[in-house]
């Protein structure tokens, strides 16, 4: 069959939901083809993943995302994030890479100091 992914849906909401994510970096995010400058690119880390996977063994902690968001932004690193209407799509051979755009990332705390 064919165009099967046409009709996956991804629960953005449900999936940021009881994760604490944390910011690594902000870069410039351009066009892969065109290379017009398109926003920034906040490079973050899960930190926490609470998230019931309906009975399945294993967590996303640790693992790597990208929130793309269509203006310039500067978010601290270190700091605890959330995607502002996130809205993604699952892609690859696999179906384990997830790409992530946004209207804005918000703060919710800077790093508790150690």
């Amino acid at each position: 069959m064919h165009f099967l992914q046409l009709f996956q849906k991804f629960d953005a909401k449900e999936f940021f939901c009881n994760k604490a994510i944390k910011c690594i970096n902000c870069v410039p995010w351009n066009d892969y083809n065109t290379k017009e400058h398109r926003g920034t690119k906040v490079n973050c880390i899960i930190i926490k993943d609470g998230t019931d996977y309906h009975g399945k063994e294993g967590s996303n902690r640790y693992e790597k995302l990208t929130f793309k968001v269509p203006k310039d932004i500067v978010i601290p690193e270190e700091a605890y994030v959330a995607p502002v209407n996130p809205v993604a799509k699952v892609y690859g051979e696999y179906n384990n890479m997830l790409s992530i755009t946004c209207d804005d990332v918000t703060i919710i705390k800077k790093e508790v100091s150690k």
